[in-house]
């Protein structure tokens, strides 16, 4: 792949010496294009020359010059002709009265279908620049799963935007950039357009940080002049290598970029000269067991550094990418990174999936390259489908973006490539969705591991189920990849929602009690006529209204029996309630929630308080953050405890113990031995001769805990302890 030669970053201002025009471009087609294609190509050109006439770029030229050198950059990629046609025609729906159906028309269905992805939603108005800007990019995203060019054509787009920054007004020039290296260089790099990732990346960094791009661009340069001999040196050492074992091949030096030695900078923490000191090569030979035949000649020549082998060639990246990477212990002692791979794999490198996607031709590693690209447009598709807002999804995918790949196998021997940092939790939602919703426990290596257990290369995971489980808040807390944070909010968004529905009709049949009546008394018309009122859907939203705290339940109660019509006020204006109270077993569900202030259990005198969008906040009678429920009673609920509950709630209690060995191990072990789990440590150092320590618990009710604090009191080194009021 050839792209269009790029600019100097600080000569990007919107100008070119000699400006390309369409015979250079038709010019160039006729070398892999019929007439007859290159001729629709040059009618693409003349409509969008048409449609864009008058219009100028912030530099002052003609506006049909960048969508020309949009099909330029494509050109060298070998795209075919209703790619280059649509790269061409790209801006006529969002920047001039051309609709969609009149390029229809004029130019077919799928041209029109490209163009449609590439074009922004002008029509809709969004609160912000962020809300706008992550529907248009989830727009695109959609197309793109229909046909990757839409994605092709907008990387060639942003690029040549980027070449050309310099028109821009610099804060327009730094939000540009951001967006480049957060989104569109790593889409390249998913993608495997390894030239247009690299140049995104330089460009960006330096519009972002100018300052920081010339000082390493002129300490690279300085360190190139005193060490081109060395390099030259280590190069003729390889090929000399090569030579006497017969293998021919070609051996470049291989240059690394600015953004990405200012990453490794950052990211490792190391100064300039460590990361310069690594020289880089690349070998490419003819055939797959050529490579390996090569990496042994290195490792004859040089000895190689433990744990730096990488075989891409066995095991592909994500995005397609094969080669053999080793380190090695080069002339002096300086490590020498040798890459080394096949003519085709070095085409995918730079092309990615361009290389060979299905418009140019077939065989194994097409259909390879397409798998991977199809799984990772189903999981966009997926997270798109399990997230609310626009915004929350460009979240996700910017996430799922960055990653430091690991390598891990099912029991059945299947590779999943999950990203660094990934936990047990990711592997079971990358398996499937069913499987993560009911994952209970996991066997890394035949090992039992808890859930948050983080994945290395080459492990083996099993994931065990039970067909009741369901996926817990908590899990948010750690799981880092898109897919596995979507999928668990999406449960749990609709599981709340299935939950509050059943606690607004409870809420409401409470104080329908204290009015002597009961749902099934009010019929049917009457619940539809408060639906009509307050101006909601059905009657299951009217109770989910109810119990995510969002309307006031004795209003409803009132306007069901006929006393009194509702005022749609939200429940934290409603008046309070003077009926039996609610009785809670612990098994609500997530629209009960119990304060983390004060820790209410099975036992304590309780009282609930409305939060909107929440339902209820239950509270101990005695916290702190009550200060006179009298005086606020529209907010407050009277709950009880139930007879029967269920589950484990949590509790906090303060213990002092005298600054011994082993102190906070004994009193974990009667905690334990009590039947209690520890969710929680704090410890605080108060003097010489004593340690304050606060344990969050896990008990079934007040019994279980006062158990737990008897025990303690007459355990040495216990001095004090007490349980947190709030």
């Amino acid at each position: 792949m050839t792209l269009a030669p790029p600019l100097s970053p600080s000569l990007s201002n919107g100008g070119e010496a000699c400006r390309y025009l369409i015979s250079d471009l038709c010019t160039e087609l006729e070398e892999y294009l019929p007439r007859d294609e290159v001729r629709e190509v040059y009618r693409a050109y003349l409509f969008g020359a048409e449609a864009h006439e008058g219009q100028s770029r912030m530099s002052g030229e003609p506006y049909i010059y960048h969508p020309l050198a949009v099909a330029r950059i494509l050109s060298g990629m070998r795209m075919d002709y209703r790619c280059l046609m649509a790269a061409i025609l790209h801006d006529v729906i969002e920047d001039t009265a051309t609709a969609k159906e009149q390029l229809g028309e004029l130019f077919g269905g799928e041209v029109a279908e490209l163009v449609d992805g590439v074009s922004k939603l002008t029509h809709l108005e969004f609160e912000s620049r962020a809300e706008a800007q992550a529907a248009n990019f989830r727009k695109m995203l959609l197309a793109m799963n229909k046909d990757i060019r839409v994605i092709l054509i907008k990387l060639a787009d942003r690029l040549h935007n980027m070449r050309t920054l310099g028109a821009m007004p610099p804060a327009k020039r730094r939000r540009i950039a951001r967006e480049t290296l957060e989104i569109y260089a790593p889409i390249a790099s998913r993608l495997g357009i390894n030239q247009i990732r690299l140049e995104l990346e330089n460009l960006g960094f330096a519009a972002y940080w100018p300052m920081r791009y010339k000082v390493l661009d002129a300490s690279v340069l300085t360190y190139r002049g005193k060490r081109d001999e060395l390099v030259e040196h280590t190069r003729t050492s390889l090929i000399n290598r090569l030579r006497e074992e017969g293998i021919p091949a070609e051996v470049m030096g291989r240059e690394k970029h600015l953004y990405g030695i200012f990453s490794k900078m950052k990211e490792k923490k190391v100064s300039f000269g460590e990361v310069m000191d690594v020289f880089a090569y690349r070998i490419v030979v003819d055939k797959v067991d050529t490579c390996y035949r090569v990496l042994g000649a290195m490792h004859n020549l040089y000895r190689p550094v433990p744990g730096k082998f990488k075989d891409y060639i066995a095991i592909p990246k994500a995005n397609g990418y094969q080669s053999l990477h080793t380190i090695l212990k080069g002339p002096g002692g300086l490590p020498v990174e040798i890459q080394i791979r096949t003519e085709k794999m070095h085409q995918v490198a730079d092309a990615g999936v361009a290389a060979h996607w299905k418009y140019k031709e077939e065989g194994d590693q097409a259909a390879d390259a397409r798998a991977n690209v199809s799984d990772w447009l189903k999981s966009l598709m997926d997270l798109q489908q399990g997230t609310g807002s626009s915004i929350e999804f460009l979240e996700h995918v910017k996430v799922d973006l960055f990653p430091d790949e690991v390598y891990v196998f099912t029991p059945n021997n299947e590779i999943k490539v999950m990203a660094k940092g990934a936990t047990v939790i990711d592997f079971a939602y990358a398996v499937h969705s069913d499987v993560g919703h009911r994952c209970v426990a996991a066997r890394v290596d035949h090992r039992m591991v808890p859930l948050r257990t983080r994945l290395n290369t080459g492990e083996t995971i099993e994931v065990i189920t039970k067909e009741n489980a369901r996926p817990n808040p908590a899990w948010l807390n750690f799981v880092v990849t898109a897919r596995a944070r979507a999928a668990i909010r999406a449960y749990l968004k609709n599981l709340q929602s299935q939950e509050a529905v059943e606690f607004g009709r409870q809420l409401v049949g409470q104080e329908l009690e204290s009015l002597g009546c009961n749902l099934q008394d009010c019929g049917g018309e009457r619940i539809q006529a408060l639906v009509t009122e307050w101006k909601l859907g059905d009657e299951q939203e009217l109770f989910r209204e109810i119990g995510l705290g969002n309307r006031a339940p004795l209003l409803a109660a009132r306007f069901l029996v006929g006393s009194e019509k509702p005022d749609g006020e939200l429940l934290g204006s409603a008046k309070g309630t003077a009926g039996a109270p609610l009785f809670l077993t612990g098994g609500e569900g997530m629209v009960v929630n119990y304060a983390r202030c004060c820790h209410p259990i099975p036992g304590d005198a309780i009282l609930a308080g409305f939060s909107p969008g929440k339902g209820i906040v239950v509270h101990r009678r005695e916290c702190r953050n009550i200060a006179n429920p009298s005086k606020q009673g529209e907010r407050w609920l009277e709950v009880q405890w139930s007879r029967e509950t269920e589950g484990e709630f949590s509790s906090e209690i303060a213990v002092e113990v005298e600054n011994q060995r082993g102190a906070l191990a004994s009193i974990a072990g009667v905690i334990a031995n009590m039947g209690s789990n520890i969710e929680n440590v704090t410890v605080e150092e108060r003097d010489g001769s004593t340690t304050g320590l606060r344990f969050l618990v896990s008990v079934s009710d007040r019994k279980q805990l006062a158990g737990i604090i008897k025990r303690l009191r007459h355990r040495h080194p216990v001095l004090r302890i007490s349980r947190v009021i709030g």
